[in-house]
C-alpha cells in the first residue's frame, strides 16, 4: 500500500482533489474532520486537554467548548504547540488504524492542510501539493467562508508559502481554474502504480 498525502494552502482546492480521488475509488482520510471527532471521542485527548486547559474546555454535554480553547491558545504559539502535541499523535495513530482497515487498497490518501507543520509527512509515502495563484485562493476562501479579505489574508500569511509546499512535495497539482485536474491526477496515479510495481 502507498499512503499519499494531499496538502495545500487555504483555497487551493485540496478537498476537490480528494473528492476526485475518492470518485476514482481511492479512500481518503480527512484529517481535519477526524481530528475534530477525536478531540471529543478520544479519552486520552479529553484527559490531557482538560489537564492543560481546564475542565471547562468540554461543555456539560461532552462537546468541545471551542470558545474556551480559542481563548486559551489565541496569541500564544507555545500553547498551540502544546495542544497540537496532545491531538496530533492520536490522529496519526487513528490514520494508521484506518489504513489497516483499507489494506485491500493499493493506494490511500490523507488530506491534511498542515501536513508538514504537524510532521504528518512522515506518516505518508508520497505527497501531492495542490497549488493555485494567491488571488484565486483568496477569492475562493472568501466566497466559501463568507469571510472578509483581511481575515483570509491573515490565515494565508500564517501558512507555509505555496512555493515551499510545491518544492517539498513529490507531485504538484495545478488547480488554477484553467488547467484540467483529472489528467494531472491520472498521470500521478500512473507514476504511483509504476512505483508500487517496482517496490
Amino acid at each position: 500500500m502507498i499512503k499519499l498525502g494531499i496538502t495545500g494552502g487555504i483555497g487551493s482546492g485540496k478537498s476537490v482533489v480528494s473528492r476526485l480521488l475518492q470518485i476514482m475509488d481511492i479512500p481518503v482520510y480527512q484529517t481535519d474532520d477526524e481530528a475534530k471527532r477525536l478531540t471529543v471521542a478520544d479519552p486520552h485527548i479529553r484527559r490531557d486537554l482538560s489537564a492543560l486547559v481546564g475542565d471547562a474546555v468540554y461543555a456539560s454535554d461532552g462537546s468541545l467548548n471551542r470558545e474556551v480553547l480559542a481563548s486559551y491558545i489565541f496569541g500564544f504559539p507555545e500553547r498551540i504547540a502544546r495542544v497540537n502535541a496532545i491531538i496530533h499523535p492520536r490522529v496519526k495513530t487513528d490514520f494508521e488504524h484506518w489504513s489497516e482497515r483499507q489494506r485491500q487498497c493499493r493506494l490511500v490518501g490523507m488530506e491534511c492542510a498542515i501536513l508538514y507543520e504537524s510532521g504528518f509527512e512522515n506518516t505518508v509515502d508520497k505527497v501531492i501539493a495542490v497549488s493555485a495563484p494567491w488571488n484565486v485562493r483568496l477569492c475562493r476562501a472568501m466566497k466559501r467562508d463568507a469571510a472578509r479579505e483581511e481575515q483570509i489574508r491573515k490565515r494565508m500569511e500564517h501558512q507555509l508559502p505555496d512555493e515551499e509546499l510545491c518544492a517539498r512535495a513529490d507531485f504538484v497539482v495545478r488547480n488554477d481554474g484553467v488547467t484540467p485536474l483529472l489528467p494531472q491526477l491520472e498521470q500521478i496515479l500512473a507514476q504511483l502504480n509504476a512505483f508500487s510495481e517496482i517496490h
